[in-house]
């Protein structure tokens, strides 16, 4: 007896059916429960300084960076992540290094660093923010502040492990 040579029409439906498996079971883990991961933001990368000091605040202080950090799919809160900030202050430059330093997120994933008061660039008055460690995917963020006389600005991270 001779085995059946399947029909083009079956390979092809066949084919289908496990791209279409592998495509949709791949955003249902990292999505799980719906919170999706922090894309990086264009421009968020400009003046970047890799290694930014850990610091209890930048320059004189008086304005107040904020967020949180959460794990991508489940949204727990994830401690001890290293966020850097940079921007452009009444103290200095975003490309300058003391206009630059990072901090750590506690238990519930929150994170806040003093420092002066953020000036418009370019027209826009905004921040700078990175996660950049090995544990999770890069991500670097750039709010824009709604006025340039507001005191806080906060930003945050739905991050996806690498």
């Amino acid at each position: 007896m001779k085995d059946p040579v399947p029909s083009r029409r079956t390979f092809l439906a066949a084919a289908g059916v496990v791209v279409a498996s592998t495509v949709t079971s791949v955003p249902r883990t990292v999505y799980a429960n719906g919170l999706a991961p922090t894309p990086t933001m264009r421009g968020g990368s400009n003046n970047y300084l890799p290694d930014a000091p850990i610091v209890d605040r930048i320059g004189a202080g008086g304005f107040w960076m904020t967020g949180t950090v959460r794990r991508a799919g489940d949204g727990a809160p994830l401690e001890g992540q290293r966020i850097q900030i940079w921007a452009h202050t009444t103290e200095g430059h975003e490309r300058d290094p003391h206009s630059h330093g990072a901090t750590l997120s506690d238990a519930n994933g929150e994170f806040r660093l003093e420092m002066p008061q953020i000036v418009p660039a370019f027209g826009q008055a905004h921040g700078h923010l990175a996660y950049d460690s090995d544990d999770f995917k890069t991500v670097f963020l750039r709010p824009v502040m709604s006025s340039p006389k507001d005191k806080t600005l906060s930003a945050d991270f739905v991050l996806t492990p690498v």
